[in-house]
């Protein structure tokens, strides 16, 4: 029997796993691929953003809360996971609000960067997914996910780097995840608002007016058969997700539709693959698929 397929995903903190390319690691876990996602701050400054979980003893014990959640969305997923051990930097209310000292937005980049470096050689995937360097929104742990993800994908191989985090291990593409495109929500506005649906989604398209596309898509996954999993695993995150509110407003019969599949720019590649994609492993080969040490 041929090793599986690996595929490591890096988010900042828990619920942005659900909410950024779920679909697409459901799918894979069930074609057998191993997923791990690695999330590295606890989100312990996150704020309640579903009414009916803010209530005193949610806001006191925030960062137990969010594992608990986390640990039911891995379940739903079917994806291992592990937290990287920083302290989430919370979302600064403006450009002069300095961060908490401590937070994962504030460490040098090498100490930022170990854990996943020996997750990496760990775990030895031949993908890794992650943010843009823009962090998908200007999130300091977003931006700094993105960081550390690039650092990981171009010093694990490396044995003169991180000489303490493990056997070296050459990942062989890295992605960055666009899935909230202007063109994804121009195309769900249009639909909804020709079915006399109403759309949520204008103030959205409208923050991209001035905002030309940084990273093409590359890559689209099929993942549509996968968004009932995906929105499972976001309302696993009672605190952060309001099952009426945004994320919700779309049908999902419509989004598999208009648009079954999550989106992609690959960003590193050390095989040959032909652009456009519709597989995240497209161009790995037998040869390259060695079993994993964990």
């Amino acid at each position: 029997m041929s090793a599986p397929l690996r595929l490591m995903a890096v988010h900042a903190h828990p619920d942005d796993e659900s909410s950024k390319g779920a679909a697409t690691m459901a799918r894979y876990v069930r074609e057998g691929v191993e997923v791990l996602v690695c999330t590295l701050t606890g989100g312990e400054r996150g704020s309640v953003l579903n009414p009916k979980m803010d209530r005193p003893e949610i806001v006191a014990n925030i960062g137990e809360v969010r594992r608990a959640e986390m640990a039911r969305a891995r379940e739903i997923l079917g994806v291992e996971q592990r937290f990287m051990g920083f302290i989430d930097s919370g979302l600064p209310e403006s450009e002069e609000e300095e961060l908490p000292e401590g937070c994962f937005g504030l460490q040098k980049l090498e100490d930022a960067s170990a854990p996943l470096v020996a997750a990496v050689r760990e775990f030895r995937p031949h993908v890794i997914i992650t943010y843009d360097d823009d962090g998908g929104y200007p999130h300091p742990d977003h931006i700094m996910t993105n960081k550390v993800s690039v650092e990981a994908f171009e010093a694990a191989g490396d044995p003169d780097r991180y000489p303490d985090a493990g056997e070296p291990w050459q990942p062989l593409k890295l992605y960055y995840q666009m899935g909230f495109t202007k063109e994804r929500f121009e195309a769900l506005h249009e639909v909804m608002t020709e079915r006399g649906l109403g759309s949520p989604y204008s103030d959205w398209i409208s923050r991209w007016e001035d905002r030309p596309a940084k990273w093409p898509v590359t890559t689209r996954v099929p993942c549509g058969d996968y968004f009932q999993i995906r929105d499972e695993a976001l309302l696993a995150h009672a605190t952060q997700v309001d099952p009426e509110g945004f994320w919700f407003v779309c049908p999902r019969e419509l989004q598999e539709e208009i648009w079954p599949t999550e989106d992609y720019h690959l960003a590193r590649s050390l095989v040959d693959t032909e652009l456009p994609e519709d597989d995240l492993f497209a161009g790995i080969h037998a040869d390259d698929v060695e079993p994993a040490c964990h």
